[in-house]
């Protein structure tokens, strides 16, 4: 009976936590190489973005109350409504 053996290639690489992005090493025609900071902070930022933080911060700059909260909500609920049947209006034809 074989047992399955773990594959130890990767085992000296430390586990990152949390979010993480990788600097890439670009070389240029000279043949230095240069690391691509801003590609990782655009990188960075759509992880940020799609995972809401930016969204959350806005939302928690100030303080608002339930009401102010549910109207919010119900103006975002009327947009995405309204996209829809937007998107359905070009789709069919009417």
């Amino acid at each position: 009976m074989k047992y399955f053996r773990k594959n130890n290639k990767y085992k000296d690489r430390q586990k990152d936590s949390g979010m993480t992005v990788t600097v890439r090493q670009v070389k240029n025609k000279d043949g230095t190489t240069t690391s691509d900071i801003n590609g990782a902070i655009r990188v960075l930022k759509k992880k940020l973005m799609k995972e809401g933080l930016f969204q959350e911060l806005r939302e928690r700059s100030h303080f608002q109350s339930r009401g102010e909260k549910n109207r919010r909500a119900k103006a975002a609920g009327k947009r995405r409504w309204q996209r829809k049947m937007e998107k359905r209006k070009q789709e069919l034809g009417y």
